[in-house]
């Protein structure tokens, strides 16, 4: 009874751990967080049962991260997934994010939401851990070294968007010249219309006088 109580504090102990740094993990890597959403977003559990050792741990998905216990949470009475490894195969598939390690590994239930774990599985891994802690710490300083490619398309994108300007630019002056030539027609006819008018007024006002002469 001792040696049980004694193994399981162990694993509670070994769970927290694996737990927080799996929320270390998803708070890093944006990649896994995508992969995470969709099994936090149905509530996930999956059953891990572990072959040498002997264990079965199960992993919620949610909001706030995979919460990891030893028994199956309150409320659910089977699992989503259940997936049946030995040890060797878990950490062979975590360390190498290789798709056919992950395929390996013997997985039954929903098979939409079995696709989801193998995502999820091929994107965990202690690398990606590595290189977000180093990504931190930089604080996105790799941004300023960007790639002979990254330089070309930049080029090519803001020579885009200069030429874009420039025929804006183009189709304003265009505009202006209009606005500009209407606007000298229409004072040319008002000139026009103004000499017109005061000549008639002329001629009415000599018409009225030679009446009245009359």
């Amino acid at each position: 009874m001792k040696r049980s109580t004694l193994s399981h504090s162990l694993l509670n102990i070994i769970l927290v751990f694996i737990e927080s740094a799996l929320t270390l993990l998803l708070r890093l890597d944006p990649e896994l967080r995508k992969a995470a959403y969709p099994l936090a977003k149905q509530g996930t559990v999956v059953a891990l049962r572990l072959y040498l050792p002997h264990v079965e741990v199960f992993a919620t998905f949610s909001t706030k991260g995979v919460l990891l216990d030893a028994e199956l949470p309150i409320g659910r009475s089977e699992p989503d997934v259940i997936i049946n490894a030995y040890s060797v195969q878990i950490i062979n598939a975590i360390s190498t994010h290789d798709s056919e390690a992950t395929e390996k590994l013997q997985m039954r239930g929903e098979s939409v939401q079995v696709q989801l774990v193998k995502q999820f599985i091929m994107q965990l891994g202690v690398g990606n851990l590595i290189r977000g802690v180093i990504q931190k710490f930089k604080g996105g300083k790799d941004k300023s070294h960007p790639t002979d490619a990254e330089m070309a398309d930049k080029k090519e994108s803001y020579q885009l968007r200069i030429k874009e300007q420039q025929t804006q630019i183009n189709t304003l002056t265009i505009k202006n010249r209009e606005l500009e030539t209407t606007l000298k027609e229409l004072q040319s006819k008002q000139k026009t219309l103004m000499i017109v008018t005061v000549i008639a007024i002329v001629v009415m006002i000599g018409s009225i006088i030679a009446l009245l002469m009359n």
